[in-house]
């Protein structure tokens, strides 16, 4: 199982997002659509409840069935990571729901409390991991200040905590981290998608999670290929692509981060541009802007 669950992180990590109807429900039949999409492109990896998918939008009997549908979508073709957070009773039991459903692991949101110690860190991952032992866990660190020895300390706990998903933008702080924890001990998944993905890569980084893949599942597929293959020209071709829509993503803090995205499925015809509180739809010039990037890659 272990090898199995390491394969599905060492890869493209796409983050779906959740559609939205027109009176705000979670639009099923879409969001249906959009992991179909991701599938029959050749993704293999999906993670229901991550950021791009408005997590923390969403109701806890909403990112329930999330997971539901992204394991019946998925079927045999991929893996599902469900993404759990919030306090510890509410993530041990979202855990437990997503192993219900059919999910293979859980990534564990950042904990969101202000005041967080490296051992507070690993006791709530362990308190995640230890209630699930049959699922991979895949911490989430944003956190820079955390150090390698706590993720260390936790996986010598859990052997279930088989990879980590690190969005730190720093490279080279990621070397350290990787290499303080266990560079071999855990599957290393760039956690900034594809404009870091490179430098990731060359760090130890062996898979990245994207939110772009929801509209071009093409590139990032290609991408992940021209890293495996040694091929970092033609990588670095490909992220001068990606460049500009990344960019858009994350600008002003990733404020329009998810926003960006949605408005590229709704040039395509994919789903609405609906978000929910505390992002917003896209006004008009960055709505062009989008559409421009995505009229560019000839979808």
């Amino acid at each position: 199982m272990t090898d199995a669950l390491r394969a599905a992180l060492a890869d493209v990590v796409a983050i779906p997002v959740t559609p939205f109807a027109a009176d705000g429900t979670v639009d099923e039949k879409a969001h249906r659509a959009v992991l179909r999409r991701l599938v029959d492109a050749g993704v293999v990896t999906l993670t229901p409840n991550g950021n791009t998918g408005e997590f923390y939008a969403l109701t806890p009997a909403e990112r329930d069935r999330a997971v539901e549908v992204a394991v019946e979508e998925a079927g045999e073709r991929a893996t599902v990571v469900a993404g759990v957070g919030h306090e510890v009773p509410t993530a041990v039991a979202a855990a437990r729901r997503a192993a219900v459903a059919g999910a293979r692991l859980v990534m564990v949101h950042q904990p969101v409390h202000p005041y967080a110690s490296e051992g507070g860190w690993v006791d709530y991952h362990r308190a995640v991991a230890d209630a699930v032992p049959g699922l991979g866990i895949v911490p989430y660190v944003r956190d820079p200040l955390l150090g390698g020895s706590a993720l260390a300390a936790l996986g010598r706990h859990c052997p279930n905590v088989v990879g980590v998903k690190y969005a730190v933008p720093d490279a080279a702080v990621f070397a350290a981290f990787a290499r303080d924890a266990g560079l071999e001990r855990f599957v290393w998944v760039a956690g900034l998608a594809e404009l870091y993905a490179p430098s990731y890569w060359a760090c130890g980084a062996t898979g990245f999670t994207s939110g772009l893949v929801n509209a071009a599942p093409g590139i990032s597929l290609a991408l992940l290929a021209a890293l495996r293959e040694g091929r970092y020209g033609d990588a670095m071709t490909l992220w001068e692509r990606v460049r500009p829509f990344e960019r858009l993503r994350a600008e002003r803090r990733s404020a329009d981060n998810v926003s960006v995205v949605k408005e590229a499925l709704a040039v395509l015809g994919v789903c609405r541009r609906d978000v929910r509180p505390p992002s917003r739809p896209l006004p008009a010039e960055r709505r062009a802007r989008v559409a421009a990037v995505v009229r560019g890659w000839d979808i």
